[in-house]
C-alpha cells in the first residue's frame, strides 16, 4: 500500500518531518524495537503528539493518543511506521486508534516485522480508517535502518569506528593510541555508542588496551546499555580487564572447542569457525537473535579487516585528526584483498562534519 508522493500535501510532509523528529527522541532507549513517533492534527491543529520511549511501554500513538484525549476523534494520525496489530509486551496499537475514534492514518511504510507486516492497515482499514502510506519512507527507513537490518537480513546493522591520523593510522607501532583523536571527538563517540545493541571488540583488544567498552553521557541522557560482545576463540581474556566490570552486560563468543575454567561465570556462546577464525556472518546472526539491531565494532586492524574483507560493514565512522604517526604506525584494516586497482574498496560519504580539531566522516560501501 502506498499513494503516491503527489497524493499528499506540504502540510501531511511537514507532519511526518515531525513525527520523524519525535521518533529520533527514543535512539538511546527504544531497542529492540524501531524509533516511532506520532503526530495527530485536528483541523491542521497538533492536538497530541508521542514517541516510542522505552521497550515494553507505551508506544508512539498510545502517547500520542494519551495527548490528545478527546480531540483525537475524527483526527489524523501520522505515524513513522505501520501501528501494530499483534499483542506484544504492550496491546495492538490498531485497537487504541479505532478506540479513540481516528478518522485517518498516514504512515510513513509498512512494517516489515512479520508479526504486522500488512496486518495493522488491514485491521485499520477493516474498522472503516483511511489509511495511506509512503510518505517519506525513504526517511523513515533511514532512521531505522538497524532494525529493518535485522529483520529482514537476519543480522544487525555493523559499523566500524575508528580514530585515525591523517596519514591513515590507528595506533604508534607500540600500540600506543591514546589520544589520537581530541576530547570532542572521544565525547561525540559516546553517542554513537548509545544508539547500539552491542559493542564488539576481539580478543587482542581486549589484552592490549583493556577497553571499558562503555557508554558515558551527560548526567540525566537515558540510555539502555550496550551488550559488551568480546570475540574470543580460546577463550584467553576471560580472567581479565574492565569489560568483566559490572557496567554494562558482556557476551563472549568463543568457538566450540574452547574450554572455560569452572570458575568462569560470565555469558558465552559458541559459534562455528571458518578455518582457524569465528565466522563471523555466524556471529552476527547470533546477535540478531538476540535481538541486537545495531553493533559498533571498536577493534583493531585484523578484525575490522576481516569484517570488511567478508562483505558484512554497512557503515564507517572515522574521526580524523590532523596529525601524522608515520609508515611505522598502525594500519586501519590488515588483510584486504587488494592486488590490483580493480580491487578497491570504494565508499559513498554521507556525513562529514568537524568535531573540535577533528573531521568526522560517516561513509558506506558504494553498492554496484
Amino acid at each position: 500500500m502506498g499513494d503516491t508522493p503527489s497524493a499528499f500535501t506540504v502540510f501531511d510532509h511537514a507532519m511526518m518531518a515531525r513525527a520523524l523528529r519525535l521518533a529520533e527522541r527514543g535512539a538511546f532507549t527504544s531497542r529492540p524495537n524501531p524509533m516511532v513517533g506520532c503526530v495527530i492534527v485536528q483541523e491542521q491543529e497538533v492536538v497530541g503528539e508521542g514517541w516510542h520511549e522505552r521497550a515494553g511501554e507505551a508506544h508512539a500513538e498510545v502517547m500520542a493518543l494519551r495527548d490528545a484525549g478527546g480531540r483525537a476523534y475524527g483526527a489524523t494520525a501520522y505515524v513513522t511506521l505501520e501501528p501494530c496489530a499483534h499483542t506484544g509486551r504492550t496491546p495492538p496499537c490498531t485497537e487504541a486508534l479505532i478506540g479513540a475514534g481516528i478518522a485517518r492514518v498516514v504512515a510513513a511504510m509498512r512494517d516489515p516485522f512479520p508479526k504486522v507486516d500488512g496486518a495493522g492497515f488491514a485491521r485499520l482499514q477493516e474498522a472503516g480508517i483511511q489509511v495511506a502510506s509512503g510518505l517519506m519512507e525513504a526517511q523513515a527507513r533511514q532512521l531505522n535502518r538497524a532494525f529493518f537490518s535485522r529483520v529482514e537480513r537476519g543480522r544487525p546493522w555493523l559499523r566500524i569506528k575508528q580514530g585515525i591520523s591523517l596519514d591513515g593510522r590507528t595506533a604508534l607501532a607500540s600500540g600506543e593510541s591514546k589520544w589520537i583523536t581530541s576530547p570532542q571527538s572521544r565525547a561525540d563517540v559516546q553517542r554513537w555508542r548509545a544508539r547500539c545493541g552491542a559493542l564488539l571488540t576481539g580478543a587482542g583488544t581486549v589484552l592490549a588496551d583493556d577497553p571499558h567498552l562503555t557508554v558515558r553521557l551527560p548526567a540525566g541522557v537515558p540510555f539502555t546499555p550496550p551488550l559488551r560482545v568480546v570475540l574470543d576463540p580460546g577463550l584467553a581474556t576471560i580472567a581479565r580487564g574492565h569489560v568483566r566490570d559490572d557496567a554494562a552486560p558482556t557476551l563472549y563468543i568463543h568457538a566450540p572447542d574452547a574450554k572455560p575454567s569452572r570458575e568462569f561465570s560470565a555469558q558465552r556462546i559458541a559459534v562455528a569457525t571458518d578455518g582457524r577464525n569465528l565466522d563471523l556472518l555466524a556471529v552476527l546472526q547470533e546477535l540478531a537473535r538476540r535481538e541486537i539491531n545495531e553493533v559498533q565494532v571498536e577493534a583493531g586492524a585484523t578484525l575490522a579487516g576481516a569484517f570488511l574483507s567478508a562483505g558484512l560493514v554497512d557503515e564507517l565512522l572515522f574521526y580524523v585528526a590532523p596529525v601524522l604517526l608515520g609508515d611505522r604506525a598502525r594500519p586501519m584494516f590488515d588483510g584486504l584483498p587488494i592486488q590490483a586497482m580493480v580491487d578497491r574498496y570504494e565508499l559513498e560519504v554521507c556525513d562529514e562534519r568537524r568535531v573540535g580539531p577533528d573531521l568526522r566522516l560517516l561513509l558506506r560501501p558504494r553498492l554496484g
